[in-house]
This record gives C-alpha cells, structure tokens and sequence, in this order.
C-alpha cells in the first residue's frame, strides 16, 4: 500500500506568507441557514469565497512570476507538476545558508522533482520565518538543475534565492527556462530516503503568474 504524505501548510483565513503580502480573506458567502429555503426540509448547502494573492501558503510560481511574457500556471503543464520522481536532497546548512551545486553530485536529475529540505519551514507564520536569513539556491546551482534536466524545483523555504539579491538569479534562470518552482512546503522530514513520486498541482486559471497548490508526496 501507498502512504500520501502532505507537503504542504494549511492555508487559513489571515495567514501571512511572505513580507508585506496581504493574507487571504475567507468568508461565508452563503450559509447553509441561508440556503435552506431553497431544499427539502433539513438540506442546506455552504458556500465560501476566498480573497487571497496568489503568492498565499504552499504554492508554484510559472514562467509569468518573472517575464511578462511568459507561461502562466494553466499553461504549465502536467509532465511538470504530477506524478513525478522525486529526489530529496538535504544539504549541511550547519556553515553556511548558500545551496551549492556539490549538494547534488552523483545524483540523477533528469525528469525528476528536485526537493530541497533546509527544514526552514519549522519557523511558518513567525517573525523568523520572512525576516530574512532563510536557506537558499545559488546561481550555479540553478544552473546545475538546468544542465541536468530536473523537471522542478521545490524548496521548504521562504525562497529559492537570496532575498537580499534584488537580481533573484535562481528564478530568473529557471522561470526562462519554464521549469516550475514550489516554495513555503513543508513535512520533508516525514519524507523517505528511496523514491517516492511528487504532485503540487495550481487550478488552471489563466493570467495568474503563481497560485497555491496542495503538494504532496506518494512513497512505497
């Protein structure tokens, strides 16, 4: 039998993701009280509207974060965001918060979802979590996951790059070459060693350039 293991936060009425982004609004549009005089006696149905960003909890970011012409989430697809092999990677952040391309040597990326565990997400909705200081992708290191041919990128961090380099090489370079990038997942440590396969499946709306997904993993 399979196990799902769920990578991702859950996303809730005022939660804060990133810096300076507005949290979702949840509400009741109609409630089950509201509806009932519409059905048989003791029938009711809910119905909710969120208000959010798409850069709201576990989410990808496609090509049209970064270029104005690029793909948005409905373009990405499938082949890029379901069912993939996956390989998890947990590199020594003990000296430094710079993910280097040695972290993947030996390792075969070609088709796969590359998961970066930097067990970050231990600090989600704290003041640690977006001050800054979170683990990160190099230049050289997105070219690397390029070269070797990784499907995608996800990370249990705040952001792949370094927020403090307003020249946000890792999205520049991966977004232009339409690789998708998950980021804010979380659970990597309920992740096994050996393979497992990957989904972080946005809903298919046009013009949205990053929409949160519910990612998750499925191991043997």
């Amino acid at each position: 039998m399979a196990r799902m293991i769920d990578l991702s936060h859950t996303l809730e009425h005022g939660m804060h993701t990133y810096p300076d982004l507005p949290g979702p609004e949840v509400s009741d549009f109609l409630t089950h009280a509201e509806t009932a005089h519409r059905y048989a006696p003791g029938v009711g149905f809910h119905f909710a509207k969120i208000e959010m960003l798409g850069q709201t909890g576990t989410w990808v970011d496609a090509p049209l974060h970064r270029y104005e012409n690029g793909k948005d989430v409905a373009d990405l697809p499938l082949e890029r965001l379901a069912d993939l092999d996956a390989c998890l990677v947990r590199p020594d952040l003990s000296r430094t918060r710079a993910i280097e391309p040695e972290v993947f040597a030996g390792l075969d990326l070609r088709g796969r979802a590359v998961l970066i565990a930097t067990g970050w997400s231990r600090h989600w909705r704290s003041d640690v979590y977006a001050a800054g200081g979170h683990p990160f992708l190099t230049r050289d290191t997105a070219e690397l996951l390029l070269e070797s041919g990784a499907a995608l990128v996800g990370v249990d961090s705040l952001n792949v790059d370094d927020t403090s380099d307003p020249e946000r090489p890792v999205h520049s370079l991966l977004l232009a070459n339409d690789m998708p990038i998950a980021e804010h997942m979380t659970n990597f440590d309920a992740l096994p060693e050996g393979p497992f396969r990957f989904h972080a499946v946005p809903v298919k709306a046009k013009g949205m350039s990053t929409f949160p997904v519910r990612a998750f993993a499925v191991a043997p």
